[in-house]
């Protein structure tokens, strides 16, 4: 391991975790769709397995939340808080493990962070979503997969990892394949051993094979949803905003920066062996700091939460290409091609992953912004919940100004509200007259929580 690459990766690691501390204190997993998920756990005591091709995700993240309820914790605000926790905990595990598997390779390390950079942290305002577990999931298993040894070990965690994916997230339908294959060389390639060629034993390659065939399922699972599900109205919609993934500004600014690297690595190689790659990187770090304060400038350019959502799809592709990419660079490890041969330079890796982790230092810049914008519009709707009874209607409320309307999801406001309550006399905001009609993909949602004998306790 080179001298920088312990700094990097405990610097990143340390970051990833700091957010999610944070972010699980600020509650953040009640936004959007999180408050309804976290009331119906909550009222109908059981796991909200609302979709069955993500079922697997939402019982790992859901568990905590189900287990403190009936162990007798009543207090809304603490039960949001393990919501948020367990939501973010599973996707900065997955990457802490797919760091600390690459720290000894520069450029493969480097490659994860980006994703954290690009990928994780652009798209995880909506944590609640199960594609930040899948796509951390899918991660972590191309990372054990290129520093495999061969041991059972090995085997296991990517099973395991293969079992959490057979229902995780749509994406799998592309996703699924290319982890399944490079799973399946890893298990059968020799492996050289003090000069001789050693094969991993029956066993391995027998764990190893059924996690392939898991991954394969997990795509098998995810295209069979999407067909059931290509004309539900929900999904239509879902579909024909993939390609707004230009509103957001978190997404788009990386996006770009990687997209000059790429074109700059294939035009002209030599160029990495300069200090131009750490220059770009820095220039895109320093637009993701200063973007929070773009809006006064450019009132168009703003940080926009919903956005996350609706770019995720794009993010999983330039996940597969990152991915698609690190698995290159293992596999054809003795190959003659210029680009190849100069990423394989140690001081190459050593400069691209120290670049990297300034990325993703400038990366949690908009997320802590929204985070703090999170926390005063929790402020305000719990203000307006406990100074009010009955029902209080959107309209009366200052919801449509900066920045109360970034965070305002129609219909969760009955969830949200309801669990922001310190008394069962409390108010519950809702959004117009036909509010019990508003419901969206599942009808267990949007409707007016009950939470007797729970209440939100500052």
């Amino acid at each position: 391991m080179n001298a920088s690459a312990p700094i990097v990766y405990r610097g990143a690691v340390l970051v990833l975790w700091a957010l999610a501390a944070w972010n699980s204190y600020a509650c953040r997993g009640l936004f959007w769709d999180g408050a309804a998920f976290l009331v119906n756990i909550v009222d109908l005591d059981k796991f909200h397995d609302f979709y069955p091709a993500r079922a697997h995700v939402g019982y790992v993240t859901q568990l905590p939340v189900l287990l403190a309820a009936r162990l007798g914790v009543v207090d809304l605000k603490l039960l949001a808080m393990i919501q948020s926790a367990a939501l973010f905990a599973l996707p900065a595990g997955l990457y802490h493990l797919a760091m600390a598997r690459v720290r000894g390779d520069g450029l493969l390390l480097a490659i994860v962070l980006a994703i954290v950079a690009a990928v994780y942290l652009p798209t995880s305002f909506f944590i609640i979503g199960e594609y930040n577990a899948a796509y951390a999931a899918v991660t972590a298993a191309m990372a054990i997969v290129l520093t495999s040894d061969g041991r059972r070990r090995d085997g296991m965690m990517l099973l395991l990892l293969g079992v959490l994916c057979l229902r995780s997230y749509e994406a799998m339908v592309y996703l699924g394949p290319l982890i399944a294959v490079a799973v399946l060389w890893s298990t059968w390639r020799r492996r050289p051993d003090e000069g001789h060629e050693q094969d991993p034993d029956d066993i391995a390659r027998l764990v190893g094979t059924i996690a392939a065939l898991a991954f394969v399922g997990g795509a098998l699972v995810s295209g069979i949803t999407m067909a059931v599900y290509w004309h539900h109205p929900h999904f239509v919609l879902v579909r024909a905003a993939v390609a707004d993934f230009w509103e957001n500004l978190q997404f788009v600014i990386p996006l770009a920066g990687l997209g000059l690297f790429a074109a700059a690595c294939l035009v002209w190689p030599r160029w990495l062996l300069g200090r131009a790659p750490a220059v770009l990187i820095g220039l895109i770090a320093l637009l993701l700091v200063i973007v929070p304060w773009l809006r006064p400038i450019r009132p168009e350019a703003f940080l926009f939460p919903p956005a996350h959502y609706v770019a995720r799809t794009a993010a999983g592709c330039v996940l597969w290409a990152l991915l698609a990419a690190m698995w290159i660079h293992v596999a054809f490890a003795g190959s003659r091609l210029a680009l190849l041969e100069i990423l394989r330079r140690p001081e190459v890796g050593r400069r691209l992953a120290a670049s990297t982790c300034v990325l993703v230092l400038a990366a949690a810049m908009p997320d802590l912004s929204l985070t703090h914008m999170w926390r005063g519009y929790l402020g305000l709707l719990r203000g307006v919940v406990v100074s009010h009874t009955g029902i209080v209607k959107e309209a009366s409320l200052p919801m449509n100004v900066w920045p109360n309307y970034l965070f305002t999801q129609e219909w969760s406001l009955p969830a949200l509200s309801a669990t922001l309550r310190t008394r069962q006399s409390d108010a519950i905001v809702v959004a117009g007259p036909n509010f019990r009609d508003e419901w969206p993909f599942d009808p267990a949602c949007g409707t007016l929580p009950h939470l007797y004998g729970y209440a939100w306790r500052d």
